[in-house]
């Protein structure tokens, strides 16, 4: 089954806690602080695996974490950190944020990775907080945690060459002729529903990929038929091969059809209009193929694009004409870059990179409650799971002089705030008090 689309969570590993601990050492007076440091929490990442072709994997498991830092240990030993998990993913696949559709990377080098959820730092143990005032501090930092957040997948495959045309006009067969893929083929539109790949062998030593898309209706830009499912990826292949049905067998006119498809592939992402295209005109054993293969002509000249076009004429029945293509195919590739950049994803002009090591934000806002006071950072809240409040009086202690440095307490009494006040900060309350600033009340 092809899945070229799928959401999925990512939490990277928490870190281990840091613990306390002293030495009791023979002949060491008074002994000392020897709680290790917790280990790292393992990220999460993504490694393009070129031997993959599908999210097919993502289907079944949506969820992916990383493991846990071990806990610090004694006599100053650093706990383990963590071992990374590493997601394979094909070729070809774009990492976005689900919430800010923000994206994280473009991913199509074999072996490339990025981490897409970082592992927390381990929290310190005791014996990193000694200092001449309090040479024998009893408190530690708990592990922080891992960095989580929901990301899209999604897959454009990367092939040389891309075969578009509307439904039935004998792009998956033309694949089967010249490559060992079997596409479904039938006499109805929208047989082929997923792309399809084959390596074809141009027999002169040089060989490319080719893919087989789904056909192309008009409104398709907006996302009639198979649409977006279809134009993704259209964006990744090197160059078109514009397939049409040149003997007209539906009544349609082959001339339009070009024009048509054309204009939903620049409607989609105008970058698509210059992308190198070969125009080949298919079913040329049919009868009245040769009629329409000469209007077709002076149209071209009549609108002033023949000189800047390639046509090929030719049947996939009777494979007149297919090698002649796979020759000027070849040949075309030779002129054209072989990767497309993340410039070339449609709407990137309105979509911004993301950028995963961001300076901490360390802002705050504080305001009045009901009879107290509340203050809101996420910095704070996050410091706050590292210092175990509950572990002892030196750790509310650390906590009220980071607040007094942030400059807390002198926005809280800005607006008020005085002694024996309720201050809330985020599912713990304190009490304010002149000189030490906050208590911990509850």
């Amino acid at each position: 089954m092809f899945v070229d689309k799928a959401k999925i969570f990512v939490k990277g590993g928490d870190g281990g806690n840091g613990i306390v601990s002293y030495r009791r050492e023979k002949y060491v007076p008074n002994g000392g602080p020897a709680g290790g440091d917790g280990g790292h929490g393992g990220d999460v990442i993504f490694r393009v695996d070129e031997g993959l072709r599908t999210l097919m994997d993502f289907r079944y498991q949506k969820h992916f974490k990383g493991e846990k830092g071990e806990r610090g240990k004694v006599k100053s030993m650093h706990g383990a950190n963590a071992e990374d998990t590493i997601v394979r993913i094909p070729p070809g696949t774009v990492i976005l944020d689900s919430d800010s559709e923000a994206i994280l990377a473009d991913m199509t080098q074999h072996g490339s990775e990025i981490i897409v959820a970082k592992g927390g730092r381990g929290g310190r143990g005791n014996c990193r907080f000694a200092t001449a005032a309090n040479p024998a501090p009893d408190f530690c930092e708990n592990g922080e945690d891992g960095e989580e957040r929901w990301i899209t997948l999604e897959l454009k495959v990367m092939a040389d060459v891309g075969l578009v045309g509307f439904p039935s006009v004998g792009k998956s067969t033309l694949l089967s002729v010249v490559s060992a893929a079997t596409p479904k083929i039938g006499a109805y539109h929208f047989t082929t529903l997923t792309p399809n790949l084959g390596v074809v062998d141009v027999g002169d030593s040089r060989s490319f990929v080719m893919a087989d898309l789904p056909g192309l209706i008009e409104g398709a830009h907006e996302g009639v038929g198979l649409g977006h499912d279809f134009l993704r990826h259209v964006e990744r292949t090197r160059i078109i091969l514009h397939i049409l049905d040149m003997s007209g067998s539906e009544g349609r006119d082959p001339y339009e059809d070009w024009v048509k498809i054309n204009e939903e592939l620049k409607l989609y992402n105008p970058l698509l209009a210059d992308r190198p295209q070969i125009i080949v005109a298919n079913k040329m054993d049919m009868p009245d193929a040769e009629e329409q293969l000469a209007m077709f002509k002076e149209q071209l000249e009549a609108a002033g694009l023949a000189e800047n076009h390639t046509l090929v004429a030719m049947s996939s029945l009777t494979k007149k004409g297919v090698q002649e293509l796979l020759y000027k195919a070849a040949d075309l590739l030779e002129t054209v870059p072989e990767t497309r950049t993340i410039e070339e994803v449609k709407d990137v002009a309105e979509r911004k990179v993301y950028t995963l090591d961001q300076a901490e934000d360390r802002s705050f806002k504080v305001g009045k409650e009901n009879e107290g006071f509340y203050v809101e950072s996420a910095y704070i809240e996050k410091f706050m799971k590292r210092v175990n409040l509950n572990n002892s009086y030196d750790a509310i202690m650390r906590f009220a002089r980071t607040m007094r440095t942030l400059g807390v307490d002198a926005e809280l009494r800005k607006i008020g705030a005085k002694d024996g006040n309720i201050v809330r900060i985020g599912d713990y309350s304190f009490e304010f008090f002149e000189g030490s600033d906050f208590y911990y009340n509850e």
